[in-house]
């Protein structure tokens, strides 16, 4: 049983971390052999899944098992909660992204966002956590002159609940090119504590897909910043149902990418496999 977190080499192909076109094509074919070989292969979104599926795994065989989120331990919490006093954001509009600030992330277009917004007093663009292009993005906004948007280091994971749940809005983004390739699992832990979410994201992602089916927030086209600016004053200005959208995002993740639910959706996947086996 092969678990595809995400497709190689494809993904680096796409963000130029891979360009040697002997190894990229070695890469594909031993990556495959064995998709083909697999007695099933689980993807964690559908577009993913129709790209394995094109890169020669059965498609009878693949089947889709979002990650999970422990959806009691990430629970909806005021906004205004201990960590948000901590970090003086209890009274602010925030927007956050928190996660991995690497190249797959499109946070360019989220900083750029803020020199569209200067005017809104309240507002604080609050982005946590490290990663290969966290030093550029705070250069970034150094230049531009926001000084509302706000770095952060990786909070303790006993404090996500507090940290995620002071945001009113989380921005999840992913480069063009990349949908399928790679599925931002952040998502679910956002939708957890029952905030909604601006996907910058391709409209076949699997992340714009579950926002738009879910209607837990909106999608917005990657690596356009004036478009993200319109869609966070939209939400500032209260022309969004923001609680709503939490609700049902909530909703969502108890049905469909709680850990019960996902162990459960695994568990039936190997005793088929073995199953089969001993026919």
């Amino acid at each position: 049983v092969v678990v595809s977190q995400d497709v190689f080499p494809e993904i680096a192909v796409e963000l130029k971390r891979l360009t040697n076109p002997f190894l990229v094509g070695l890469l594909r074919v031993l990556v495959g052999i064995y998709l083909r070989r697999a007695d099933r292969v689980v993807a964690i979104g559908e577009t993913m899944r129709e790209r394995l599926i094109a890169k020669g795994a059965p498609a009878n065989r693949v089947h889709v098992i979002p990650n999970w989120i422990d959806t009691s331990r990430l629970a909806p919490l005021e906004h205004a909660n201990e960590w948000a006093v901590e970090h003086g954001l209890q009274d602010a509009f925030v927007v956050m992204h928190s996660g991995n600030v690497g190249h797959a992330q499109d946070l360019d277009a989220l900083v750029r966002a803020a020199t569209f917004l200067r005017d809104l007093d309240s507002l604080r663009i609050v982005i946590i956590g490290s990663g290969a292009r966290h030093d550029e993005l705070v250069a970034l906004a150094t230049r531009l002159e926001v000084d509302h948007v706000q770095f952060l280091d990786y909070q303790p994971r006993d404090r996500l609940p507090e940290s995620l749940s002071a945001a009113a809005l989380h921005v999840v983004g992913l480069a063009r090119g990349l949908a399928g390739y790679i599925v931002p699992s952040r998502l679910y832990g956002i939708l957890a504590v029952g905030r909604a979410v601006i996907a910058a994201a391709d409209e076949h992602s699997e992340t714009a897909r579950v926002v738009r089916q879910v209607d837990c927030g909106v999608v917005v086209a990657p690596g356009r910043p004036e478009l993200l600016a319109t869609a966070i004053r939209s939400a500032y200005d209260g022309e969004l149902e923001l609680d709503a959208m939490g609700r049902r995002g909530r909703a969502y993740v108890v049905a469909e990418a709680d850990r019960a639910v996902a162990v459960g959706r695994y568990r039936d996947i190997l005793l088929e496999v073995v199953g089969a086996d001993r026919r």
